[in-house]
């Protein structure tokens, strides 16, 4: 059983209530707790040693990367962060000073985007956890989830993709400010945070829309990083999958209809020029995904990572 299915099993009878708008399933819940003009997003995600990072990296990575990835999930509604608490599992050697350290980096991304921390919890756990849970807060009608995609949208992501274990997945930047900037002048049909890979969360917008996607290799933004890693290493993965499959990107994926596609393009490189933003394909009414290049389609069967998943 993998994770997808894992949670499809635990979240079929879940409780709910009438405050509920979205539920388990996307990137964050979305509450209804009649604040004036506001729905509310609740969103927990954890980091562990071993998984998501190492013994040897530095603990202020550690704590930002912990909260910036609860961080790139309200961006994938389109919200804005308020409030954290922090839960943190420790095995016994680890030492006060390093604990310290890993909240600096906390905290400073938190400053940096207004989030107050406002408790937590301590435990013990064989290797280093960090749990966050986080609130924002969204206008109803910006609100965007993961279902919503029509057929002959036009997908967009932003940023390069691919190579994030060279560095860059303790150094993302959490794209929020493009979120909302998108909410307001185009409101995307569907998005959500690359953080499985483009191969796996694609299928997960897709799956929420019942509908498939064409992809143009030619236009799949490979990082520079993942470029200049396989000159050096010609037998790894090519550079087309391993940005379609790597993971920890945490780039918005969006889809928009495609009458707005030029328009959106044109608009993007005057409010955020130094970030990219590429149209990849289109969604399409046949499920699946294929990809588009010179030689023809092709049906694309891998995933990114996948949780539990035995190889």
């Amino acid at each position: 059983m993998n994770e997808t299915e894992l949670i499809q099993r635990l979240t079929a009878s879940l409780p709910t209530n009438d405050s509920v708008r979205v539920g388990a399933g996307d990137d964050c819940a979305v509450l209804d707790l009649a604040l004036p003009g506001q729905w509310l997003l609740f969103k927990t995600d954890a980091v562990v040693e071993g998984v998501h990072f190492t013994a040897a990296t530095e603990p202020e990575k550690i704590g930002r990367k912990a909260l910036a990835r609860a961080l790139s999930d309200i961006a994938a509604m389109a919200g804005t962060p308020t409030h954290a608490l922090v839960t943190v599992g420790l095995p016994d050697m680890n030492s006060p000073e390093r604990i310290e350290a890993i909240y600096r980096g906390m905290t400073t991304l938190a400053q940096q985007h207004g989030v107050a921390i406002v408790g937590g919890e301590t435990t013990t756990t064989p290797v280093l956890t960090l749990s966050i849970a986080l609130l924002g807060t969204v206008p109803p009608a910006r609100c965007v989830r993961r279902a919503g995609s029509q057929s002959g949208d036009a997908i967009f992501v932003t940023g390069q993709l691919g190579g994030s274990l060279h560095g860059r997945h303790l150094d993302f930047e959490p794209r929020l400010s493009q979120a909302r900037w998108l909410a307001e002048h185009f409101l995307p049909h569907a998005m959500i945070d690359l953080s499985d890979g483009l191969a796996s969360d694609l299928r997960h917008l897709l799956d929420a829309s019942h509908c498939g996607a064409e992809l143009l290799t030619p236009a799949i933004p490979i990082s520079d990083t993942l470029r200049q890693a396989a000159r050096q290493t010609p037998s790894s993965k090519p550079p087309l999958l391993a940005a379609l499959t790597d993971g920890e990107d945490y780039e918005l994926l969006f889809t928009i209809a495609p009458r707005q596609a030029v328009p959106l393009l044109d608009a993007w490189k005057q409010a955020f020029a130094d970030l990219r933003l590429s149209c990849i394909g289109r969604i399409t009414a046949k499920p699946g995904i294929t990809l588009r290049d010179r030689d023809g389609v092709r049906p694309f069967t891998a995933h990114g990572y996948v949780h539990f998943q035995k190889s």
